[in-house]
């Protein structure tokens, strides 16, 4: 299933959330060590994510070949 962001906005703020940053950047923010982990740990992170498989969700139904 897809959504847009129009949709997802609609349905977060139906249920009472709202978009939030902060206000301003912290004190002791570490620009060196942000950037080091956007470059380091980031594409780690980011290319983890599996691809989708087709088969079923359900767990009474096998998968589909």
């Amino acid at each position: 299933m897809s959504l847009s962001v129009a949709t997802v906005w609609r349905l977060l703020k139906r249920h009472g959330w709202s978009w939030q940053a902060p206000a301003r950047r912290a004190l002791a923010r570490d620009e060196h060590a942000v950037e080091l982990w956007k470059k380091e740990v980031w594409p780690r992170v980011k290319g983890s994510r599996r691809c989708p498989v087709p088969g079923s969700s359900s767990r009474t139904k096998p998968d589909s070949p």
